[in-house]
C-alpha cells in the first residue's frame, strides 16, 4: 500500500508546481448589495477603443473569476446577470508595471422588470468549489432527454455498473439525495425512481466527497445531491419542456414549471409525464470445477428483458413571508409509476465435454405500480443579521404491489418434455418514512461561524412475498419462499460544526453523533417458523477542514470524516427471492454497518484546476456475495472484512477560444480488498481502476451551440468482480428560437454503442462471465419554451428535512 500511496502523493506534488501562470491577469469577485456572491455572472474583457470581446469567463460558485493569458493594453469590463444591472468598468491598462488587476463588484437589482425579454444566463457545465463539485446540468446539450441515472453516469468521479449502483471516484456506498432529502429508495427501485426523472427536471447535481457534520453520516464515499428546478423570479413565470427519444424503442419525457411570486408568497408547482421502453440483454456462462480444478458442468444462459416505466409527478407548494424575518412554507408531491416488464431466459445444463444435458426455459411477467406521497412543512426565522433557525417536517410513503409469473419448462436437447409449471408471486410492500429536523446557525466574533442541529427519524415497512407454484389454473402455496418481513428503524442525530477564518487560512470542525435502533419481525407460516432480531448502537462521526490560499491562484485543503453505510431494509429479511430457476437472492439479518475514514488533500489553481489526493478505509465492508448450491447461484449481503483506496483526480475548466470551452475530469485509484465470505471462503483483491470524463461546449452566433462528450471507465477487480473496461461518445447541437424564449436541441446518446459491460464473477467452485447491454444508443430531439415575467428577486429554497432513511428502501431488489 506505501508504494501506490507514496505515487499518488508525488504526482499531486508534481501537478502542482507545473501550474504555472503565463501573461496579465483579470481576477475578482462579483457579489450583490447584500454582498453574497452571484454564481454564473458573465465577465467579458472588451477593448477600449471599440468595445470588441477580447475574452470573457464566468463566475464561480463564490462569485469569483480570473482571466489569464492576456495581452497587454487598455480595456474595460463588463458584467453582466440575470436580473441586475450591467457593470462596466472605467478604463484600465495592462502592462509591464500592472500585470494583474483586482475587482470586488457589487451588481445591483434592476429597478424594472425586463418585460418581454429573456435573457439567458450561461453557467459552466462543472463548478469546482472547496467542499464541492457542482455540475449544471442544463449546461450540456446531450443531457436534453437523458433521465437523471444518464446524467450521473457522465458526471466527474461518478460511475454505475451494470445493477445501477452508483460509485463515487471508485468507491460505492454514495448517499443520493433529492433537493436535499432522500427517496428512501435502493437498488433496483432506486435505479427505476432515477430512471423516471428526466433531465429537465434538474437544476444542479452537487457532488461531496467529504460533506460536514451537518449531513446525515451515511454514504461512506460522499453524498450526491440532486437539485430539481424551481423558479424564485418575482412575477409569473414558467417553462415547458417537450421531448422524444429514439432507440430500439421510443421514449417521451415532458414537464410544465410554474412559478408566481410576489411580496407576500410564492407558489410553484411542476408536472412531469415520462414513458421510457427499455431493455436488459443479458448473457451468463458459467463453469464448474471439480476438486482437481477441470470443468465438470457449464451453464450457458441468455436473459432478455423488455421493460415499461411509466411516470406522472406532481409537486407544488408556497412560501408565506409573515415578515421579513420569518418565512413558512409546504410543499407536497407525489408520483404514479406503473411498470412492466416481460423477459425470457434459456438455461442449457451443459456436463465436461459441454455437451447438453437438459434445457430450461423462463417465461418472466412482471407487472408493478408504485405510488408515493410527501409532505413538507418547513419554517426559517431569522432574529438577527447573525442568528438563524430553520425547522422541517417530512411525511413521505411508498406502496407498491407487484405481481409476478414464472413459466418455466424443462426438456431434453430433442425437445422431449421434464417438467413445466409455473411460480406466481404477490409482493405488497407499505413504506412510512416520519421525520423532523431543526438547524441553527450563528455568526460569532472575528469571523467565527457556529452551526447546530438536531434530527430524528422513524422508518416502517411492511413487505411480504406470497408465492404460489404448481400447473397453470392449480396453483398452491409455496410455503418455502412465502414470507412477510415487519421492519422499523429510528435514527436520532446531533451535530455541532464550527467555521473560522483567520487571514489566509480557513477552519472548520464538526462532530455528529447519531443513535440508530431497528427491529426486524420474519413472520413465519405452516412450514416456517417467526424469527425476530433487534440492534441498538451510538456512532460519533468527526469531520475536519483546513485551507490555506497560498497566493491569489493557488489554495491548499486537507479534510478528514467519517462516515457510515447502513444496510437496505430488504437486505435484512432472511428469506429467498426468485430471480429465475437458476439464481435466487436472500437477505442477511446479520449484516453489519460498515464505517469509513477519509482523508483527501486538494490544491486548487485559479479556480479552474482541482487535484485532489485521497484514501480511505473501509471497516466491516459489505458487498454482494455469491455461492452456489448445486446447479442455482444464490445472492446476498455480506460484511467481507476490509476495504484500502487511494486516489488521484484532476478536473481541469478549459477555455481555448471564447467559443470553445471544455471539462476534463480523470480519476486513479489502487484499490485492495481482504476478507471472508460467509462459506468461509477468503478473497484477496487489489488493483488499479480509473474513470475519465470529457466535455466539449461549442457556442456559436445567433444562438447555436454544440456538445462532444464522453466517459471511460477502465477495467475494475473488486471482491469476487472483475469488470471490463466501457464508456459512451455523446454529440449533440442546439438553436435558440422564438426570441430566445424557445430552445430546440437534438443529440446522439452512445454513438458507438460502447455502452455494454462485460465482467466476471468467481465465487467457491464456479468462475462466472457475463456480457450486459441495454438501449443506451439514443437520438433525442426536444423543444423548451420560456415564458413570463424575468427579473429576479432573491428567495429561498426548501430543501426538507427526510434523512439517510430514503436511500436504503430496497423492495423487491
Amino acid at each position: 500500500m506505501k508504494k501506490p500511496t507514496a505515487f499518488l502523493f508525488g504526482l499531486l506534488a508534481l501537478v502542482a508546481i507545473v501550474k504555472g501562470q503565463s501573461g496579465y491577469r483579470v481576477v475578482g469577485t462579483i457579489r450583490d448589495a447584500q454582498s453574497k456572491p452571484i454564481p454564473g455572472a458573465t465577465i467579458s474583457l472588451l477593448k477600449s477603443s471599440d468595445t470588441s470581446v477580447v475574452n470573457f469567463t464566468a463566475s464561480n460558485g463564490a462569485g469569483q473569476f480570473e482571466l489569464d493569458k492576456l495581452g497587454g493594453g487598455n480595456f474595460l469590463l463588463r458584467v453582466s446577470s440575470v436580473g441586475f444591472q450591467t457593470y462596466t468598468s472605467e478604463r484600465f491598462q495592462l502592462n509591464e508595471k500592472q500585470t494583474m488587476i483586482r475587482f470586488d463588484i457589487a451588481l445591483h437589482l434592476q429597478a424594472n422588470s425586463l418585460e418581454g425579454v429573456t435573457v439567458i444566463s450561461r453557467k459552466p457545465l462543472v463548478e469546482q468549489r472547496l467542499d464541492k463539485t457542482i455540475v449544471n446540468v442544463d449546461a450540456a446539450v446531450t443531457n436534453v432527454g437523458a433521465t437523471a441515472l444518464e446524467v450521473l453516469e457522465k458526471s466527474p468521479g461518478v460511475q454505475v455498473d451494470r445493477d445501477g449502483n452508483v460509485s463515487l471516484k471508485g468507491k460505492q456506498g454514495v448517499l443520493i439525495l433529492i433537493d436535499g432529502k432522500q427517496s428512501y429508495l435502493a437498488g433496483q427501485d432506486l435505479v427505476a425512481f432515477l430512471s423516471s426523472m428526466n433531465a429537465s427536471q434538474l437544476d444542479q447535481i452537487e457532488i461531496m466527497t467529504n460533506p460536514p457534520a451537518k449531513y446525515d453520516a451515511s454514504g461512506n464515499s460522499g453524498v450526491i445531491n440532486i437539485k430539481t428546478k424551481k423558479n424564485n423570479q418575482r412575477g409569473f413565470n414558467g417553462s415547458l419542456n417537450l421531448s422524444y427519444s429514439q432507440g430500439v424503442y421510443a421514449k417521451t419525457s415532458n414537464s410544465l414549471n410554474l412559478n408566481y411570486r410576489n411580496p407576500k408568497f410564492n407558489v410553484f408547482l411542476t408536472y412531469t409525464l415520462n414513458q421510457n421502453n427499455n431493455f436488459t440483454d443479458l448473457h451468463i456462462n458459467r463453469t464448474y470445477y471439480g476438486a482437481d480444478g477441470t470443468p465438470v458442468a457449464y451453464f450457458d444462459q441468455p436473459t432478455f428483458i423488455k421493460f415499461h416505466i411509466g411516470n406522472n409527478t406532481l409537486k407544488v407548494g408556497m412560501d408565506y413571508y409573515l415578515s421579513k424575518k420569518t418565512t413558512i412554507g409546504f410543499t407536497t408531491s407525489g408520483f404514479v409509476s406503473p411498470r412492466k416488464f416481460d423477459g425470457y431466459s434459456v438455461g442449457n445444463i451443459q456436463d465436461e465435454n459441454q455437451v447438453t444435458d437438459s434445457v430450461a426455459r423462463t417465461e418472466n411477467h412482471n407487472h408493478d405500480r408504485w405510488l408515493n406521497g410527501t409532505v413538507n412543512l418547513n419554517f426559517k426565522h431569522q432574529f438577527d443579521s447573525s442568528k438563524e433557525l430553520t425547522a422541517d417536517l417530512d411525511y413521505i410513503q411508498y406502496k407498491s404491489n407487484n405481481e409476478q409469473l414464472f413459466n418455466n419448462t424443462s426438456y431434453y436437447p430433442d425437445k422431449t418434455p421434464i417438467s413445466d409449471g409455473q411460480l406466481k408471486g404477490e409482493l405488497p410492500s407499505n413504506i412510512r418514512i416520519f421525520s423532523a429536523k431543526a438547524d441553527y446557525t450563528q455568526s460569532l466574533r472575528k469571523g467565527a461561524k457556529l452551526e447546530a442541529g438536531w434530527k430524528s427519524s422513524l422508518v416502517k415497512t411492511d413487505n411480504a412475498a406470497n408465492y404460489f407454484i404448481g400447473q397453470a389454473g392449480n396453483l398452491q402455496p409455496d410455503y418455502e419462499r412465502t414470507n412477510r418481513f415487519l421492519y422499523e428503524e429510528n435514527i436520532n442525530a446531533f451535530y455541532l460544526n464550527l467555521n473560522k477564518q483567520v487571514k489566509k487560512w480557513s477552519f472548520q470542525a464538526g462532530l455528529r453523533f447519531e443513535n440508530t435502533n431497528y427491529d426486524g419481525h420474519q413472520l413465519g407460516n405452516i412450514q416456517k417458523p417467526d424469527s425476530a432480531f433487534t440492534r441498538h448502537y451510538n456512532s460519533l462521526f468527526p469531520t475536519a477542514f483546513i485551507s490555506y490560499a497560498l497566493d491569489s491562484s493557488n489554495t491548499m485543503t486537507v479534510n478528514f470524516g467519517r462516515r457510515i453505510d447502513r444496510p437496505a431494509y430488504q437486505s435484512l429479511n432472511p428469506f429467498y427471492f426468485f430471480i429465475n430457476k437458476y439464481t435466487y437472492s436472500v437477505g442477511n439479518p446479520f449484516l453489519n454497518p460498515q464505517y469509513t475514514n477519509n482523508f483527501e488533500l486538494s490544491h486548487i489553481y485559479k479556480g479552474k484546476y482541482t487535484t485532489t489526493a485521497s484514501y480511505s478505509y473501509t471497516s466491516d465492508y459489505a458487498t454482494q456475495i455469491f455461492r452456489t448450491e448445486g446447479e442455482t447461484t444464490i445472492l446476498s449481503q455480506g460484511n467481507l472484512g476490509t476495504r484500502q483506496n487511494a486516489g488521484l483526480s484532476e478536473t481541469m475548466n478549459l477555455t481555448f477560444a471564447k467559443w470553445w470551452t471544455a471539462t476534463l475530469s480523470a480519476n486513479v485509484n489502487y484499490q485492495i480488498v481482504d476478507g471472508v465470505t460467509n462459506t468461509s471462503e477468503k478473497i484477496h483483491t487489489e488493483g488499479w481502476n480509473g474513470q475519465l470524463n470529457m466535455n466539449n461546449q461549442l457556442r456559436f452566433n445567433k444562438g447555436w451551440s454544440a456538445e462532444l462528450s464522453g466517459f471511460y471507465n477502465s477495467r475494475e477487480v473488486e471482491g469476487q468482480f472483475t469488470i471490463q473496461p466501457f464508456g459512451q461518445v455523446s454529440m449533440g447541437a442546439g438553436k435558440q428560437i422564438l426570441k430566445t424564449k424557445g430552445t430546440i436541441k437534438l443529440s446522439l446518446r452512445d454513438i458507438f454503442y460502447t455502452q455494454v459491460i462485460y465482467g466476471k464473477i468467481l465465487y467457491g467452485n464456479v468462475e462466472e462471465h457475463f456480457v450486459q447491454s441495454r438501449d443506451s444508443r439514443v437520438v433525442n430531439i426536444s423543444f423548451v419554451y420560456r415564458f413570463g415575467k424575468t427579473f429576479k428577486e432573491n428567495g429561498r429554497k426548501t430543501k426538507g428535512g427526510a434523512g439517510e432513511e430514503q436511500n436504503r428502501v430496497g423492495v423487491g431488489s
